[in-house]
């Protein structure tokens, strides 16, 4: 294996899928990996136990990148390749560095010539784009909408222009307890012919995906809450 940094996708729900939704061959790269840098080290070590790491718990490293991690220790992230080991990079959920904190690490690593290695692995935009119908040749992540109710709808026929004039698919996300709440504002402010489609809990077994118009939606009811979702919004 070649010495570097391995960007190490993991499970998008439960990590019982663990063997539906991530190749052999990850965990026979992340087997020889003692380094980590982790969201959270709560999830990372469960998803580590899950796959069977070989190496014992106490016997890693982790190191934390989160809205509460001290920029000044990110430099030191990377200090064990100088050594010749590799190290992993695990996101919460899905893949790396796509809607997720490591892109910071990925860059440094670049710019240290550091080899990058991206591992393959669920990704719920790619996934639920896939699952939509609509345009996979043009489409945008736009990450959270704006929480106050005004700019949200503001931002939301932002997007819905952007969708009509570019034939360009908008995606988003929000946290799973306002999903509802999300919802609501784009059957109020979405165009009656605009299709949103709605991609809940992917790859798990009660996975639900739909797409229909705003008009279909206002009389469709749906239990969002507590379940990640991503959002899309297309032309007709």
């Amino acid at each position: 294996m070649k010495t570097g940094l391995y960007l190490i996708p993991t499970t998008l729900g439960s990590f019982d899928t663990v063997n539906q939704v991530l190749p052999d061959n990850n965990n026979q790269i992340t087997h020889q990996i003692k380094f980590f840098i982790v969201e959270q080290i709560r999830t990372a070590r469960r998803f580590l136990k899950k796959i069977n790491h070989p190496v014992e718990i106490d016997d890693m490293t982790f190191y934390e990148l989160n809205k509460h991690t001290d920029k000044n220790m990110i430099s030191h992230y990377l200090d064990a390749a100088k050594e010749g080991e590799s190290l992993g990079l695990i996101s919460e959920a899905g893949t790396p560095c796509v809607a997720d904190p490591g892109s910071v690490i990925v860059r440094m690593a670049h710019e240290r010539g550091i080899d990058v290695f991206p591992l393959v692995g669920p990704n719920s935009i790619i996934l639920s784009l896939m699952a939509s119908g609509f345009n996979g040749q043009s489409f945008a992540f736009n990450g959270y909408l704006p929480l106050d109710k005004g700019q949200r709808a503001k931002k939301i026929q932002q997007l819905e222009a952007l969708a009509y004039r570019n034939n360009q698919t908008q995606i988003f996300i929000e946290t799973p307890y306002r999903n509802s709440v999300l919802l609501d504002a784009l059957i109020t402010h979405c165009k009656p012919s605009t299709m949103i489609c709605v991609a809940s809990n992917l790859t798990l077994d009660d996975q639900y995906v739909k797409a229909m118009s705003r008009t279909q939606w206002a009389k469709e009811k749906v239990a969002l809450k507590k379940k990640p979702t991503i959002f899309l919004v297309s032309k007709p």
